[in-house]
């Protein structure tokens, strides 16, 4: 980028959002990034004395969101870009998983990034200037067994993105929802969250899928610093686009759903025009 600008990234102690932070930091913007103890905050702040600056906080702590941006944006001026990094993964069958597993993958997943984002557009309407990221998934577009919950998440996550950039635009804010394929970040390995098996109906078709996702995790496709600079790449644009796949998996996956889906409703569409009055 140019311009320095100054990013607010929820969770970014690992993953996606660490990466960012430090190609962020490398390029000499700064960054403002959440993470959710002491020593974490001090291994972020060792990145950049000057540029990088931690703020403890759970995003599913709705109560001190607000205190929190307020108190950011008094103490490092205004922010440019708000990063929705922070999440995880949930796997298991839908049949064993409990409704409460389900509640706290929406409550970080979605609730977590829609109140931080309602914490920051006022903020963003009235410079009329802002750009808001939530990362969502391939699974935000596609489905996998095992994963019902998770892909929920990324799926209502993709639909206020695509909502808010249409209500945003006419302030000069854009949002971006980036989906990524399988990158080597530990989202399958020890940020996942796992139902134990317990149906043995389902052994023969999900079993495998658990193992092969297992011994997948850290040798994924995806290099998260290449993403990191993508998402700079999308910051950057003065016009950037409401929707980015990250990664050829999750190009190829995405391609093929919408491929099936028109056939399906090329299929149907004699069906579907009959219900006309």
């Amino acid at each position: 980028m140019s311009s320095r600008k100054t990013l607010f990234i929820t969770g970014v102690s690992s993953g996606l959002g660490n990466a960012l932070a430090r190609e962020a930091l490398a390029e000499g913007h700064r960054v403002i990034g959440t993470v959710r103890s002491e020593a974490a905050l001090q291994a972020f702040e060792a990145l950049s004395p000057d540029h990088a600056h931690g703020v403890i906080l759970d995003v599913t702590d709705f109560e001190r969101i607000d205190s929190v941006v307020a108190s950011t944006q008094a103490s490092h001026g205004p922010v440019d870009v708000l990063v929705n990094n922070a999440g995880y993964g949930h796997e298991g069958i839908f049949e064993e998983s409990p409704l409460e597993e389900m509640r706290r993958q929406f409550d970080v997943n979605v609730f977590g990034a829609v109140a931080v984002t309602k914490a920051f557009v006022p903020y963003f309407r009235k410079r009329r200037a802002g750009h808001i990221l939530n990362i969502t998934s391939m699974g935000g577009t596609i489905t996998m067994p095992g994963i019902a919950y998770y892909c929920a998440s990324k799926f209502a996550l993709e639909g206020i993105s695509d909502t808010l950039s249409q209500e945003l635009l006419p302030f000069n804010i854009f949002v971006t929802a980036v989906a990524p394929g399988s990158f080597r970040t530990d989202w399958a390995g020890r940020s996942m969250q796992r139902t134990p098996r317990s149906i043995a109906d389902y052994d023969a078709s999900f079993d495998p899928v658990r193992k092969a996702r297992e011994e997948k995790s850290g040798k994924q496709l995806g290099d998260p610093r290449k993403a990191a600079q993508a998402m700079l790449q999308v910051i950057a644009s003065p016009t950037p686009p409401a929707h980015l796949l990250l990664g050829s998996d999750a190009l190829n996956l995405v391609r093929d759903k919408l491929t099936r889906t028109a056939s399906e409703i090329d299929r149907w569409e004699a069906l579907t025009r009959s219900t006309d009055g």
